[in-house]
């Protein structure tokens, strides 16, 4: 079986790092994989592509940003892209991600349902289905058709021009009567939007995200205890997230958490806070982004809690990370975020509840006791690599069975 996988990136970022371990597991068990990818630090390993040109790429943000168009720019790079298709010839092309400025949708897609190509494409967001949004929020015209975008200055941005309605309509085109697509999303929650978008037509299948649970796994988090100045008899709320003090990440609501909390014996950390923001605010520790990853396992077996306050999500894993590592979670009932949880005490509030999110972290803190090692276990069990690769190894099959019957 030959698998070509396609994502904006390759080992970084959470879906780079999907694709990788998809790539991995394939090779490992005697069938041939390979990934394209746009964007990044050029990998020099065997089948694995750097088709996006950097310079591209920029003019591909700028030209967004300037005329409102997404996934029209990048001409060289795909050409690149479906020069290297033909030549690996999979039996199967899995598609990761679309946006992020670094391959033009038309020419892929219509390339790939042209060939009568079986295609299996997993979303991350929703970008797939809507003008230009990767969440598309409070809005809901992705269900008859985009227009006069509420949120043209939210990522995918633009500065001036609406084109989501061409940008919908293209969309809606391509994938229309595309027979060898299958749709996959990590979360019930977007499966449950799928099927009411253009898309809903297409066989859809639920496989969780997972972690990498040979680094998250409780760890002994006493020397970072001791390093951060925390003391023994002090509780620790975790809140983890690139670019934490954004609106999409929610870093605000669980500062006013922690003002809530001055007088507890509760320790906040914020990891993931941008150099410009400055938080003075005793019961606060704040940290910068962290790539290593066996620090970022000590962070979360040091935590009491993890808190996650995003606006929107879809199967986040720091959720799972966390969970591996033995730490509760518990924040907002937004999107998919919910389903990470299988501590079985579903400690999500409403959007911007700050007095249910306190209480819910006080009952963990305070008057609930966690089994943290089976947690751990619970979570090790569900949302291992293993298991993950499994899943979509068996889906690659089905898809050839299926088409050769």
């Amino acid at each position: 079986m030959r698998v070509l996988l396609i994502d904006v990136n390759c080992k970084s970022s959470s879906t780079g790092q999907i694709v990788y371990n998809l790539y991995s597991y394939l090779n490992s068990h005697g069938d041939e994989a390979a990934v394209c990818y746009g964007r990044g630090e050029k990998i020099i390993e065997r089948n694995i592509y750097k088709f996006g040109l950097d310079w591209e790429t920029y003019f591909h943000a700028l030209m967004t940003r300037l005329t409102g168009f997404t996934g029209c720019f990048s001409f060289f790079s795909t050409i690149r892209l479906i020069r290297y298709i033909k030549r690996f010839n999979p039996d199967v092309v899995h598609i990761h991600e679309l946006h992020a400025y670094f391959v033009n949708i038309k020419p892929l897609i219509s390339y790939l349902k042209d060939n009568h190509i079986r295609t299996v494409m997993t979303l991350h967001c929703e970008f797939a289905y809507t003008g230009k949004c990767g969440h598309s929020l409070e809005c809901e015209q992705w269900k008859t058709g985009c227009n006069h975008c509420p949120h043209l200055r939210d990522y995918v941005s633009t500065l001036w021009f609406d084109q989501t309605k061409y940008m919908f309509d293209q969309k809606k085109k391509l994938f229309t009567n595309f027979e060898e697509l299958r749709i996959v999303t990590p979360s019930n929650w977007l499966a449950d939007r799928v099927v009411q978008s253009f898309l809903g037509n297409h066989k859809i299948d639920i496989i969780h995200n997972s972690v990498d649970t040979s680094i998250f796994h409780p760890r002994d988090a006493k020397q970072l205890r001791r390093k951060l100045g925390i003391a023994d008899d002090e509780k620790v709320v975790l809140a983890l997230a690139p670019h934490l003090m954004s609106e999409a990440k929610g870093g605000e609501y669980v500062l006013q958490l922690a003002k809530k909390n001055e007088q507890e014996k509760i320790k906040f950390i914020f990891v993931g806070v941008d150099g410009e923001c400055r938080i003075d605010i005793p019961n606060v520790i704040i940290h910068g982004a962290i790539k290593d990853k066996d620090l970022i396992s000590e962070f979360y077996s040091l935590a009491d809690m993890f808190i996650i306050c995003s606006k929107r999500e879809n199967f986040p894993t720091t959720c799972i990370e966390a969970q591996c590592c033995g730490t509760p979670v518990f924040g907002f009932d937004t999107g998919g975020t919910k389903e990470t949880d299988i501590s079985g005490l579903n400690l999500f509030s409403e959007y911007q509840n700050i007095d249910i999110l306190c209480e819910n972290m006080r009952y963990v803190l305070f008057h609930h006791e966690i089994n943290r090692m089976e947690l751990s276990e619970k979570a090790i069990s569900s949302f291992s690599l293993e298991a993950f690769s499994k899943n979509y190894y068996n889906l690659y099959k089905e898809a050839i069975s299926k088409d050769e019957e």
